[in-house]
């Protein structure tokens, strides 16, 4: 097999499994605890810090919704059966990277690796996200090369495949809708959320020796997060509320 179907291959077995790379970096996360310590021994420093980080997530789920919320129906999704793209997304965000879903990713799972202020794991977890998702790219180009040729190495010879060239930026055909953020990106903000709040809880227990919620902010975070999450979530499947003709 030659290395272009090997990588396609590849690709294509961890698309159907590309929502389980954070829990693979679980067993590091519990390990960076054991050498926890406030950044320069100060508090308010790791409060400053930790806000930053969350700020990265946000980043993240911010760049994820833009994708979203001017996306067409049955493209950008989250589907984890096959390959779908009824047609070839070239405006928006999809002008300035070929893959801004997965950059928005990237960003999220970033800022939760950069809490606990030890070095190696953001930067395991970037070369593991390298090595996870390259290949998936790899794949999903391949699907589009076939399915729209010459339209698509137009669109991939002029875009960056990860960074953004901002300077690109084209216009959407399609407005805006926050519905369909509501409606497809409830998960990513539960995973900020979680992200964030288990760490963060980890973190007293490692300090503190024992689990206690401690901080009303976190507290109000936390439980707003969990509550939005099965709000949307019941929203989405019982009803039409976050339904959009053509998304």
């Amino acid at each position: 097999m030659s290395m272009q179907d090997e990588f396609e291959q590849q690709g294509n077995w961890l698309f159907l499994r590309r929502g389980y790379l954070p829990f693979l970096l679980v067993p590091l996360t519990a390990i960076a605890f054991t050498s926890f310590d406030f950044p320069f021994q100060s508090y308010l420093t790791h409060e400053i810090w930790e806000f930053g980080c969350l700020g990265i997530s946000f980043l993240g789920l911010a760049v994820r919704s833009i994708v979203v919320g001017y996306a067409p129906a049955r493209t950008s999704g989250r589907n984890t059966k096959c390959q779908i793209a009824d047609e070839l997304n070239t405006a928006g965000a999809y002008s300035i990277v070929r893959h801004p879903l997965y950059l928005g990713n990237f960003l999220i799972g970033l800022g939760i690796s950069m809490i606990q202020w030890v070095w190696w794991l953001p930067v395991i977890y970037t070369l593991a996200f390298w090595l996870y998702y390259e290949r998936i790219m790899f794949a999903e180009e391949a699907f589009l090369r076939q399915k729209f040729g010459p339209k698509f190495d137009d669109w991939a010879a002029a875009t960056p495949a990860f960074w953004p060239k901002l300077s690109s930026w084209r216009r959407p055909a399609l407005p805006f809708s926050f519905r369909n953020v509501l409606r497809r990106e409830y998960a990513g903000l539960m995973v900020v959320v979680l992200g964030h709040t288990v760490i963060e809880l980890f973190e007293r227990l490692t300090m503190d020796h024992h689990l206690v919620w401690w901080e009303p902010l976190w507290m109000v975070f936390s439980l707003g997060g969990v509550a939005i999450y099965l709000v949307l979530r019941t929203l989405k499947k019982r009803t039409t509320l976050l339904d959009v003709p053509g998304r």
